[in-house]
């Protein structure tokens, strides 16, 4: 059985550069997956991932479905690429808090789970937050570092999101 990328989008404005992930990884083969958080809708649209990706896009913890989608989804899952990666989404999962379906469908899966984190520079650099990435690290979660550039708040800092190149090829030879 063919496992699929589930892609996770939270609520960043870097929410913009999953589209062309998606993009890239399905160009290659891939069956992409969307999982949005309602966050993530208000940046870009549940339509733009279905339309790219040509999967159905997930938002909604419950469904009107037979199955129990954050359960199914997990078994599906080749690998959990999170991109981008809020604050937020980081210190739910490092403290195991289950509120949506992308939190319940991480914590479910045993599948490789790559973090791609965005967020702006003081944020980033929080102890907070880099003790949760820490946290993280400990349980086998892999981070594809942010980088230095243009943030949402006008300034340059470190917490942009990894190039789009950067993350495509990472999260394939993270496949196997």
């Amino acid at each position: 059985m063919i496992k699929d990328i589930i892609i996770g989008v939270s609520g960043s404005i870097a929410a913009y550069k999953t589209v062309e992930i998606v993009n890239q990884l399905t160009k290659k083969g891939n069956n992409a997956v969307v999982v949005m958080t309602s966050a993530a809708t208000k940046f870009v649209s549940a339509l733009t991932f279905q339309t790219i990706s040509k999967n159905p896009v997930f938002v909604e913890m419950f469904s009107q479905s037979n199955e129990v989608l954050h359960i199914s989804l997990a078994e599906r899952a080749g690998l959990i690429l999170l991109a981008p990666a809020t604050a937020n989404i980081i210190g739910k999962l490092a403290n195991g808090i289950c509120d949506d379906l992308l939190t319940n469908i991480v914590i479910a899966t045993k599948a490789k789970v790559l973090i791609a984190p965005a967020m702006n520079e003081n944020m980033y650099q929080n102890a907070i937050v880099q003790e949760n990435i820490k946290r993280l690290q400990k349980r086998g979660y892999q981070f594809i570092s942010p980088i230095y550039g243009d943030l949402a708040c006008g300034k340059e800092g470190e917490g942009h999101l990894a190039s789009v190149e950067t993350i495509v090829e990472t999260t394939i030879k993270s496949l196997g």
